[in-house]
């Protein structure tokens, strides 16, 4: 091969190299939105496009499940009415009229990602599928959603039907403190019963994290063509638990398991104070005795990166005047990290401490007084 040849040859692999296996070709393939939230504080660990409005496809259930636990009764009967039956995309099968509790649906919502479940659930809840969707998106404005809009109970392309890897992460912190939403998400199979069939309906999850990322707990797949791979996952290890998103994501798993990982493998969860743990004794003016605990009224611990360590910092007055009653808010624990206050922890008084007076001075004397005559 001659000289000139061979030097064509050599700029063509370079710029082949470039085109598919660059930085920036391997970051078109990922998410095009993402996040990373700690549950406990919500503090945001990555983030990127993370307030683009996006189409959200299934994980809208997460909002649809949350508000079903908030405001149903996990044992009512749930009625598959006619537009319940047979809505397009992925179902749990439920034919007209089908009657099951409002708990297995919500099995056949967010485990098998039933399109037909979420209507019944929206007209179960909110009577018809327009007035549960707006209950939805003004739920998401209580959790601080600044960017979302629920038309639909399941996620099938509509207009408007819009929200953010923010505010999703949002939705799912919120979701994940209901100890029944926990408890279905993160089980990878469930059985329910099956009207007219010899047998029952058998459900696979489709969050493969569960059993392919250790710690994994949740939350939620989606797709249609308009929002691609869509997820919401969670994860635990070490007292540190993580929320993320990825929105139209074609690697999502692999993705959303490399997103933990940065997750755990830079951030730690640092506990500063312990629920309870007295913190400094405050002088008591007037009082029957001259001083009172400042306790923690719960723990105070977030998440920092591995190579940091939080300050604390204690606002607590010089004195108290009394009378000072127990567990009344004295004084705040502020945790910070490089100027960010993590979080607050209210600090409350540890006794009851009355006013010296005179009446109190004489109700101890009568108190006393039988032992005071032995």
């Amino acid at each position: 091969m001659k000289a000139g040849a061979k030097l064509i040859l050599a700029a063509a692999c370079v710029l082949f190299s470039l085109l598919f296996f660059s930085p920036v070709a391997a970051q078109a393939e990922g998410a095009r939105a993402s996040i990373l939230i700690e549950a406990k504080t919500g503090r945001v660990l990555y983030e990127s496009n993370a307030h683009e409005a996006l189409p959200m496809a299934s994980t809208t259930k997460v909002m649809t499940a949350l508000l079903a636990l908030e405001r149903g009764n996990l044992d009512d009967m749930v009625t598959a009415g006619p537009n319940a039956f047979g809505v397009p995309g992925t179902s749990i099968y439920l034919s007209l009229g089908e009657r099951l509790t409002l708990r297995d649906m919500l099995y056949g919502l967010m485990l098998a990602s039933g399109n037909d479940a979420a209507v019944a659930i929206a007209e179960h809840i909110g009577g018809t599928v327009p007035d549960f969707c707006r209950m939805m998106t003004e739920r998401a404005e209580e959790i601080g959603c600044e960017n979302t809009v629920f038309t639909t109970p399941h996620g099938l392309p509509a207009d408007g039907h819009h929200t953010t890897a923010w505010d999703l992460a949002l939705i799912a912190r919120e979701a994940m403190q209901n100890p029944v939403f926990r408890e279905i998400v993160s089980t990878q199979r469930a059985t329910l019963p099956w009207s007219g069939h010899e047998y029952s309906r058998v459900l696979n999850n489709k969050n493969k994290l569960l059993s392919a990322y250790a710690g994994a707990m949740g939350v939620k797949t989606g797709y249609t063509k308009a929002a691609g791979r869509c997820l919401v996952f969670a994860a635990e290890r070490n007292g540190l638990e993580l929320i993320g998103v990825v929105l139209n994501c074609p690697d999502w798993f692999d993705e959303a398991a490399a997103i933990l990982d940065r997750g755990f493998e830079n951030w730690q969860m640092a506990q500063v104070l312990s629920a309870g743990e007295s913190v400094r004794e405050i002088p008591v003016t007037g009082g029957v005795q001259a001083s009172v605990r400042a306790v923690a009224q719960s723990d105070a611990a977030a998440p920092v990166a591995w190579d940091a360590w939080p300050d604390l910092f204690i606002d607590l007055p010089e004195s108290l005047a009394a009378p000072v009653k127990a567990g009344q808010v004295i004084g705040a624990a502020r945790m910070v990290d490089q100027g960010e206050t993590l979080l607050t922890v209210p600090l409350l008084s540890a006794e009851n401490v009355p006013e010296r007076s005179f009446r109190y001075g004489g109700e101890r004397i009568l108190a006393l007084w039988p032992l005071a005559g032995k």
